[in-house]
């Protein structure tokens, strides 16, 4: 990344800030072949990475005056009261630029720190990608599969046409593809949007709340598609399913698997689904403006209730939210995808496999968060031009955020 094109993205990536902020500097990644020796001696080989910040950051290619300006910025947004509290870290070539702290974890709270755990939402689809293709490495799935060949119950679906209504439904062109269910492409709504019937049915019935993975297909088989599978991108609950996907692909709950595949070899320590009462001093608070006062007021749904014990948080909704973890954990992550799906020694997916997924699968359809200079692969969206004067995210860098704020690139 260059000095200008870090300066000129400093303002539309506040947009995004809440309690949790990534930046992984794309760069051009080694030959495949010499993936392994040229990591051997790399300081993400230690566990403790990324918590000790380089000497000299400018070495990188950072302006000192870019990065004052970027900490800046940070601190400024909870002064001013727009956030609680920020953690980020900058990041390049494996050398870490930056690791921040500002604000509390709740306001007049514990100060953000290293420890601090931060439900991360939709950035968790990412790590939910990950664990997909380590199954499609290993023959369990294809992109052409039908997903009715590991959710039968959705053997029946129909589409509203229009949205507007329920009362029109028309048969499935096709039932929906794994492919299409990698890329938010298969039709189905989420319930975030409220903005048709299909959308208002997700969030009536709660589907993103059920209680386990059963419940979850259950209740998505009520519901039409918005959209033909292949019509058009839409921001779905497509990565939701694919935690049942993977529980009955290895049969094993997701929680496992990802702790057993992805958290352990990736020495991910404090990303998980359950939090015990230990945890809790340590647990960042998720903040809503009141639009009448505009002050920062506590947002836990009952539903969201990490301590709950009586909820199976990695099998319902699961595959695309309700994992916690700490800015420590998922630098390591967006590092082993830098790294081509290796950190430390532990290899959890090929080079190819990485390089697949992180290519744009959509063609020329519209519609990724961000607007038309995105598409999408297979876990978060793809760049395709950059840097430009409002985003400093090179073509063909991955990127996503949560509704929450987590977010990186």
């Amino acid at each position: 990344m260059s000095k200008q094109a870090l300066k000129s993205g400093f303002w539309s990536l506040l947009t995004a800030v809440s309690l949790l902020l990534v930046t992984a500097c794309s760069h051009d990644a080694p030959p495949t072949a010499d993936v392994s020796a040229l990591t051997a001696t790399k300081p993400y080989n230690n566990p403790a990475w990324p918590a000790a910040a380089v000497a000299d950051p400018t070495a990188l290619g950072f302006s000192a005056e870019g990065l004052q300006a970027l900490d800046t910025r940070m601190k400024e947004a909870v002064d001013k009261g727009e956030l609680a509290g920020i953690s980020y870290a900058l990041v390049k070539d494996g050398q870490v630029a930056a690791f921040k702290f500002h604000g509390g974890q709740s306001l007049g709270g514990r100060p953000m720190q290293e420890d601090s755990l931060i439900r991360i939402r939709s950035i968790g689809k990412t790590i939910t990608a990950v664990a997909m293709m380590q199954l499609w490495e290993q023959g369990k799935w294809k992109p052409e599969d039908p997903i009715t060949k590991f959710l039968p119950e959705l053997a029946n679906l129909k589409v509203a046409t229009p949205s507007d209504t329920l009362d029109n439904l028309v048969p499935v062109s096709h039932v929906p593809t794994m492919h299409e269910l990698m890329t938010h492409t298969a039709g189905f709504g989420y319930g975030l949007s409220q903005t048709n019937a299909v959308e208002r049915a997700f969030a009536e019935r709660g589907v993103t709340n059920s209680k386990d993975s059963k419940a979850l297909v259950d209740a998505v088989a009520g519901i039409p598609l918005q959209l033909q599978p292949g019509q058009r991108w839409a921001y779905s609950i497509a990565y939701d399913l694919q935690g049942p996907i993977i529980e009955r692909i290895t049969g094993k709950r997701l929680g496992d698997y990802l702790a057993e595949n992805v958290f352990t070899p990736l020495a991910m320590n404090d990303t998980r689904y359950w939090l015990t009462e230990a945890d809790r001093p340590r647990v960042a608070t998720v903040y809503t403006r009141n639009a009448s006062t505009g002050t920062l007021e506590p947002f836990l749904r009952p539903a969201d209730d990490p301590f709950d014990k009586y909820r199976n948080y990695d099998s319902g909704g699961g595959g695309a939210s309700g994992l916690y973890s700490t800015l420590h954990d998922y630098v390591r992550f967006t590092q082993m995808l830098l790294n081509k799906g290796e950190l430390g020694g532990n290899r959890i997916l090929k080079p190819e496999t990485v390089a697949f997924m992180t290519q744009n699968h959509i063609g020329d359809l519209k519609g990724v968060f961000g607007g038309d200079g995105y598409g999408f692969g297979y876990g978060g969206r793809v760049s395709l031009d950059g840097p430009t004067e409002t985003t400093a995210q090179p073509k063909g860098s991955l990127s996503h955020f949560s509704i929450e704020g987590a977010w990186y690139w």
